[in-house]
Protein backbone atom coordinates (compact mmCIF):
# COMPACT_ATOMS: atom_id res chain seq x y z
CA UNK A 1 0.00 0.00 0.00
CA UNK A 2 2.85 2.48 0.87
CA UNK A 3 4.48 1.34 -2.59
CA UNK A 4 1.31 2.11 -4.42
CA UNK A 5 0.82 5.69 -2.70
CA UNK A 6 4.03 6.37 -3.75
CA UNK A 7 3.87 5.61 -7.52
CA UNK A 8 0.27 7.62 -7.27
CA UNK A 9 1.71 10.62 -5.97
CA UNK A 10 4.44 9.98 -8.15
CA UNK A 11 1.97 10.44 -10.99
CA UNK A 12 -0.09 12.85 -10.17
CA UNK A 13 2.62 15.50 -9.32
CA UNK A 14 4.60 14.49 -12.86
CA UNK A 15 0.65 15.23 -14.40
CA UNK A 16 -1.22 17.51 -12.28
CA UNK A 17 1.49 19.29 -10.36
CA UNK A 18 4.70 19.39 -11.88
CA UNK A 19 3.91 23.54 -13.11
CA UNK A 20 3.65 24.36 -9.36
CA UNK A 21 7.07 24.76 -7.57
CA UNK A 22 5.82 25.77 -4.05
CA UNK A 23 3.62 23.07 -3.50
CA UNK A 24 4.72 20.62 -0.53
CA UNK A 25 5.60 17.38 -2.24
CA UNK A 26 6.31 15.83 1.24
CA UNK A 27 2.78 16.29 2.16
CA UNK A 28 2.11 15.04 -1.26
CA UNK A 29 3.41 11.84 -0.74
CA UNK A 30 2.78 11.28 2.78
CA UNK A 31 -0.94 12.44 1.86
CA UNK A 32 -1.32 10.30 -1.49
CA UNK A 33 0.14 7.29 0.84
CA UNK A 34 -2.20 7.54 4.04
CA UNK A 35 -5.09 8.05 1.24
CA UNK A 36 -3.95 4.96 -0.27
CA UNK A 37 -4.18 2.88 2.58
CA UNK A 38 -7.58 4.30 3.45
CA UNK A 39 -9.19 3.60 0.35
CA UNK A 40 -7.20 0.31 0.31
CA UNK A 41 -8.26 -0.76 3.68
CA UNK A 42 -12.02 -0.18 3.12
CA UNK A 43 -11.72 -2.08 -0.11
CA UNK A 44 -10.18 -4.84 2.05
CA UNK A 45 -13.31 -4.67 4.06
CA UNK A 46 -15.92 -4.20 1.31
CA UNK A 47 -14.35 -7.68 -0.21
CA UNK A 48 -14.50 -9.49 2.96
CA UNK A 49 -18.08 -8.68 3.37
CA UNK A 50 -18.68 -9.70 -0.75
CA UNK A 51 -17.03 -12.77 0.16
CA UNK A 52 -19.56 -13.59 3.18
CA UNK A 53 -22.81 -12.74 1.27
CA UNK A 54 -21.90 -13.41 -2.38
CA UNK A 55 -19.26 -15.99 -2.44
CA UNK A 56 -17.47 -16.31 -6.19
CA UNK A 57 -18.23 -20.12 -6.31
CA UNK A 58 -22.00 -20.15 -5.71
CA UNK A 59 -23.29 -16.64 -6.81
CA UNK A 60 -20.68 -15.60 -9.72
CA UNK A 61 -22.92 -13.29 -11.50
CA UNK A 62 -24.01 -11.21 -8.50
CA UNK A 63 -20.66 -10.64 -7.26
CA UNK A 64 -19.59 -9.29 -10.31
CA UNK A 65 -22.82 -7.00 -11.33
CA UNK A 66 -22.25 -5.89 -7.42
CA UNK A 67 -18.76 -5.63 -6.47
CA UNK A 68 -17.47 -3.14 -8.38
CA UNK A 69 -19.69 -0.64 -8.59
CA UNK A 70 -20.02 -0.43 -4.61
CA UNK A 71 -16.36 -0.76 -4.63
CA UNK A 72 -15.92 2.15 -7.14
CA UNK A 73 -18.54 4.65 -5.26
CA UNK A 74 -17.08 3.74 -1.96
CA UNK A 75 -13.26 4.81 -3.93
CA UNK A 76 -14.92 7.91 -5.19
CA UNK A 77 -16.39 9.03 -1.63
CA UNK A 78 -13.19 8.25 -0.39
CA UNK A 79 -11.10 9.94 -2.67
CA UNK A 80 -13.04 12.99 -3.08
CA UNK A 81 -13.53 13.73 0.67
CA UNK A 82 -10.36 13.31 1.64
CA UNK A 83 -8.54 15.09 -1.45
CA UNK A 84 -11.32 18.24 -0.53
CA UNK A 85 -9.77 18.06 2.68
CA UNK A 86 -6.35 18.25 1.83
CA UNK A 87 -6.62 20.88 -0.44
CA UNK A 88 -8.85 22.85 1.77
CA UNK A 89 -6.77 22.60 5.11
CA UNK A 90 -3.45 22.46 3.24
CA UNK A 91 -2.97 23.80 0.16
CA UNK A 92 -6.10 26.08 0.38
CA UNK A 93 -8.97 25.33 -1.86
CA UNK A 94 -9.10 28.36 -4.75
CA UNK A 95 -10.05 28.19 -7.97
CA UNK A 96 -6.63 26.89 -9.31
CA UNK A 97 -6.79 24.37 -6.67
CA UNK A 98 -10.10 23.20 -7.16
CA UNK A 99 -9.64 22.29 -10.42
CA UNK A 100 -6.28 20.35 -10.04
CA UNK A 101 -8.00 18.49 -7.54
CA UNK A 102 -10.45 17.50 -10.28
CA UNK A 103 -7.54 16.35 -12.23
CA UNK A 104 -5.63 14.34 -9.46
CA UNK A 105 -9.29 13.04 -8.80
CA UNK A 106 -9.66 11.59 -12.18
CA UNK A 107 -6.55 9.90 -12.54
CA UNK A 108 -6.95 8.81 -9.07
CA UNK A 109 -10.03 6.69 -10.05
CA UNK A 110 -8.51 6.03 -13.47
CA UNK A 111 -5.71 3.99 -11.27
CA UNK A 112 -8.35 3.12 -8.92
CA UNK A 113 -10.59 0.95 -11.08
CA UNK A 114 -7.42 -0.11 -12.72
CA UNK A 115 -6.44 -1.54 -9.54
CA UNK A 116 -10.02 -3.09 -8.63
CA UNK A 117 -10.14 -4.75 -12.30
CA UNK A 118 -6.92 -6.47 -11.72
CA UNK A 119 -8.02 -7.45 -8.01
CA UNK A 120 -11.92 -8.85 -9.04
CA UNK A 121 -10.28 -10.52 -11.92
CA UNK A 122 -7.65 -12.21 -9.93
CA UNK A 123 -10.39 -13.06 -7.46
CA UNK A 124 -12.42 -14.47 -10.12
CA UNK A 125 -9.95 -16.42 -11.51
CA UNK A 126 -8.89 -17.69 -8.28
CA UNK A 127 -12.49 -18.68 -7.30
CA UNK A 128 -12.38 -20.81 -10.55
CA UNK A 129 -9.55 -22.53 -9.80
CA UNK A 130 -10.87 -23.40 -6.19
CA UNK A 131 -14.04 -25.00 -8.00
CA UNK A 132 -12.36 -27.18 -10.20
CA UNK A 133 -10.00 -28.48 -7.51
CA UNK A 134 -13.51 -29.37 -5.64
CA UNK A 135 -15.38 -30.82 -8.47
CA UNK A 136 -12.39 -33.07 -9.15
CA UNK A 137 -12.06 -33.85 -5.36
CA UNK A 138 -15.48 -34.51 -5.16
CA UNK A 139 -15.13 -36.98 -8.32
CA UNK A 140 -12.29 -38.84 -6.63
CA UNK A 141 -14.19 -39.43 -3.32
CA UNK A 142 -16.98 -40.08 -5.63
CA UNK A 143 -15.24 -42.79 -7.41
CA UNK A 144 -13.77 -44.18 -3.95
CA UNK A 145 -17.16 -44.65 -3.08
CA UNK A 146 -18.17 -46.54 -6.13
CA UNK A 147 -15.24 -48.40 -6.20
CA UNK A 148 -15.78 -49.15 -2.81
CA UNK A 149 -20.04 -50.04 -3.20
CA UNK A 150 -18.28 -52.40 -5.38
CA UNK A 151 -16.06 -54.08 -3.57
CA UNK A 152 -18.74 -54.25 -0.57
CA UNK A 153 -20.91 -56.11 -3.14
CA UNK A 154 -18.32 -59.18 -2.79
CA UNK A 155 -18.78 -60.17 0.86
CA UNK A 156 -22.32 -61.14 1.24
CA UNK A 157 -22.67 -63.41 -1.91
CA UNK A 158 -19.57 -65.09 -1.04
CA UNK A 159 -20.55 -65.87 2.65
CA UNK A 160 -23.71 -66.94 1.35
CA UNK A 161 -22.84 -69.33 -0.12
CA UNK A 162 -20.37 -70.66 2.26
CA UNK A 163 -22.61 -70.77 4.92
CA UNK A 164 -25.24 -73.20 2.66
CA UNK A 165 -21.79 -75.41 2.83
CA UNK A 166 -21.14 -75.34 6.37
CA UNK A 167 -24.50 -76.10 7.25
CA UNK A 168 -24.61 -79.36 5.09
CA UNK A 169 -20.96 -80.15 6.82
CA UNK A 170 -22.00 -80.07 10.12
CA UNK A 171 -24.75 -82.27 9.74
CA UNK A 172 -22.83 -84.98 7.50
CA UNK A 173 -19.21 -84.70 8.61
CA UNK A 174 -18.20 -82.59 11.58
CA UNK A 175 -14.72 -83.24 10.75
CA UNK A 176 -14.60 -81.77 7.47
CA UNK A 177 -16.61 -79.24 8.91
CA UNK A 178 -13.98 -78.30 11.49
CA UNK A 179 -11.72 -78.08 8.14
CA UNK A 180 -14.14 -75.83 6.32
CA UNK A 181 -13.85 -73.53 9.51
CA UNK A 182 -10.43 -73.28 9.24
CA UNK A 183 -9.60 -72.59 5.61
CA UNK A 184 -12.60 -70.10 5.56
CA UNK A 185 -11.44 -68.07 8.44
CA UNK A 186 -8.15 -67.69 6.41
CA UNK A 187 -10.39 -66.14 3.69
CA UNK A 188 -12.10 -64.52 5.85
CA UNK A 189 -8.70 -63.04 7.19
CA UNK A 190 -7.84 -62.17 3.54
CA UNK A 191 -10.88 -59.81 3.09
CA UNK A 192 -10.69 -58.53 6.42
CA UNK A 193 -6.60 -57.56 5.57
CA UNK A 194 -6.87 -56.51 2.00
CA UNK A 195 -10.78 -54.58 2.41
CA UNK A 196 -9.23 -51.20 2.29
CA UNK A 197 -6.87 -52.32 -0.80
CA UNK A 198 -7.63 -51.57 -4.36
CA UNK A 199 -4.84 -53.78 -6.00
CA UNK A 200 -3.48 -56.61 -4.61
CA UNK A 201 -0.68 -58.96 -5.69
CA UNK A 202 -1.78 -61.70 -8.02
CA UNK A 203 0.99 -63.69 -5.20
CA UNK A 204 -1.44 -62.69 -2.51
CA UNK A 205 -4.00 -63.25 -4.15
CA UNK A 206 -3.49 -67.25 -5.30
CA UNK A 207 -2.23 -67.82 -1.31
CA UNK A 208 -5.82 -67.12 -0.79
CA UNK A 209 -7.51 -69.02 -3.29
CA UNK A 210 -5.87 -71.95 -2.63
CA UNK A 211 -8.00 -71.91 0.83
CA UNK A 212 -10.93 -70.74 -1.06
CA UNK A 213 -10.19 -73.76 -3.89
CA UNK A 214 -9.65 -76.21 -0.60
CA UNK A 215 -13.65 -75.14 0.59
CA UNK A 216 -14.53 -76.22 -2.97
CA UNK A 217 -13.10 -78.95 -3.12
CA UNK A 218 -14.50 -80.42 0.12
CA UNK A 219 -17.79 -79.60 -1.38
CA UNK A 220 -17.39 -80.40 -5.06
CA UNK A 221 -14.68 -83.48 -4.86
CA UNK A 222 -13.98 -85.26 -6.83
CA UNK A 223 -15.90 -83.86 -9.44
CA UNK A 224 -13.88 -80.64 -10.01
CA UNK A 225 -10.34 -79.78 -10.79
CA UNK A 226 -7.96 -77.09 -10.70
CA UNK A 227 -5.04 -75.86 -13.12
CA UNK A 228 -2.53 -73.41 -12.10
CA UNK A 229 -0.41 -72.66 -14.39
CA UNK A 230 1.34 -69.22 -13.41
CA UNK A 231 4.71 -67.82 -14.40
CA UNK A 232 7.01 -66.48 -11.77
CA UNK A 233 7.66 -63.31 -12.99
CA UNK A 234 4.03 -62.42 -12.85
CA UNK A 235 3.34 -63.08 -9.46
CA UNK A 236 4.24 -59.04 -8.41
CA UNK A 237 1.68 -58.12 -10.87
CA UNK A 238 -1.65 -56.30 -10.05
CA UNK A 239 -4.95 -57.22 -9.60
CA UNK A 240 -8.42 -56.24 -8.31
CA UNK A 241 -9.09 -57.94 -4.72
CA UNK A 242 -11.44 -60.87 -5.04
CA UNK A 243 -11.19 -60.96 -8.82
CA UNK A 244 -9.91 -64.53 -9.30
CA UNK A 245 -12.24 -65.77 -6.92
CA UNK A 246 -14.82 -64.23 -8.62
CA UNK A 247 -14.12 -65.51 -11.45
CA UNK A 248 -14.08 -69.04 -10.29
CA UNK A 249 -17.47 -68.95 -8.56
CA UNK A 250 -18.79 -67.71 -11.68
CA UNK A 251 -17.62 -70.66 -13.30
CA UNK A 252 -19.37 -72.69 -10.75
CA UNK A 253 -22.39 -71.06 -10.40
CA UNK A 254 -23.39 -71.24 -13.96
CA UNK A 255 -21.99 -74.77 -15.05
CA UNK A 256 -22.83 -78.01 -14.40
CA UNK A 257 -20.71 -80.39 -11.59
CA UNK A 258 -21.25 -83.69 -11.23
CA UNK A 259 -19.71 -87.26 -11.87
CA UNK A 260 -21.05 -87.22 -15.26
CA UNK A 261 -19.83 -83.93 -15.77
CA UNK A 262 -17.00 -82.67 -13.94
CA UNK A 263 -15.80 -79.35 -14.18
CA UNK A 264 -11.82 -78.03 -15.33
CA UNK A 265 -11.19 -74.68 -14.00
CA UNK A 266 -7.76 -73.66 -15.64
CA UNK A 267 -6.17 -70.75 -14.04
CA UNK A 268 -3.25 -69.42 -16.30
CA UNK A 269 -0.90 -66.11 -15.69
CA UNK A 270 1.25 -65.05 -18.48
CA UNK A 271 2.10 -61.91 -20.76
CA UNK A 272 -0.50 -58.95 -19.81
CA UNK A 273 -3.34 -61.38 -18.75
CA UNK A 274 -4.55 -63.70 -16.18
CA UNK A 275 -6.76 -66.27 -18.14
CA UNK A 276 -9.76 -68.40 -16.03
CA UNK A 277 -10.81 -71.35 -18.71
CA UNK A 278 -13.43 -73.63 -18.26
CA UNK A 279 -15.45 -76.39 -19.73
CA UNK A 280 -18.46 -74.97 -21.01
CA UNK A 281 -21.31 -77.17 -19.99
CA UNK A 282 -24.17 -74.98 -18.28
CA UNK A 283 -26.52 -75.75 -15.78
CA UNK A 284 -30.52 -76.37 -16.73
CA UNK A 285 -31.12 -75.09 -13.74
CA UNK A 286 -29.60 -71.86 -12.58
CA UNK A 287 -28.71 -70.56 -9.59
CA UNK A 288 -30.38 -67.36 -8.43
CA UNK A 289 -28.29 -64.38 -9.10
CA UNK A 290 -27.45 -60.75 -9.44
CA UNK A 291 -25.92 -60.97 -12.91
CA UNK A 292 -23.36 -58.76 -11.50
CA UNK A 293 -20.23 -60.80 -11.29
CA UNK A 294 -18.27 -60.42 -14.68
CA UNK A 295 -19.81 -56.42 -14.67
CA UNK A 296 -18.28 -55.81 -11.28
CA UNK A 297 -14.96 -57.06 -12.18
CA UNK A 298 -15.11 -55.06 -15.63
CA UNK A 299 -15.72 -52.08 -13.82
CA UNK A 300 -13.61 -52.03 -10.81
CA UNK A 301 -10.78 -52.14 -13.96
CA UNK A 302 -12.12 -48.85 -15.11
CA UNK A 303 -10.74 -47.11 -12.34
CA UNK A 304 -7.19 -48.31 -13.21
CA UNK A 305 -6.64 -48.77 -16.87
CA UNK A 306 -8.05 -48.62 -20.47
CA UNK A 307 -7.21 -52.74 -20.70
CA UNK A 308 -10.82 -54.18 -20.88
CA UNK A 309 -11.75 -57.74 -19.37
CA UNK A 310 -11.85 -60.24 -22.59
CA UNK A 311 -14.96 -62.85 -22.35
CA UNK A 312 -14.57 -65.74 -25.09
CA UNK A 313 -17.56 -68.42 -25.44
CA UNK A 314 -17.49 -71.01 -27.44
CA UNK A 315 -19.50 -74.74 -27.82
CA UNK A 316 -16.65 -75.98 -25.47
CA UNK A 317 -15.29 -73.70 -23.31
CA UNK A 318 -15.86 -70.52 -21.56
CA UNK A 319 -12.95 -67.77 -21.40
CA UNK A 320 -11.89 -64.40 -19.45
CA UNK A 321 -9.17 -62.67 -19.40
CA UNK A 322 -8.60 -60.05 -17.41
CA UNK A 323 -5.42 -57.24 -17.07
CA UNK A 324 -2.48 -57.70 -15.27
CA UNK A 325 -1.52 -54.32 -13.84
CA UNK A 326 1.80 -52.77 -13.37
CA UNK A 327 2.62 -50.61 -10.25
CA UNK A 328 0.33 -47.78 -10.81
Amino acid sequence: MILAGIVIAFILKVLIYASINEHPQLYDYLITILITIIVWEGNLRIDHWMNTHYPWVSRTTQRILLHLPVALLYSTLSLYFLMLAYDTLICGFDAEHKKLMEGSLLISMLITTVILSLEIGGQLLKGWKVSLVEIEKYKTESVQAQLQNLKDQINPHFLFNNLSVLSSLVQNDQDKAVDFIQQLSKVYRYLLDNKSKELSRLEEELTFIDSYMYLLKIRFDPNIRFDMNIEKEQLQRLVPPMSLQMLIENAIKHNEISSEFPLTITVTAKDEHLEVRNNFQPRLHKEPGTNSGLKNISDRYQYFTDSTMEVIQNEKEFIVRIPLLHNL
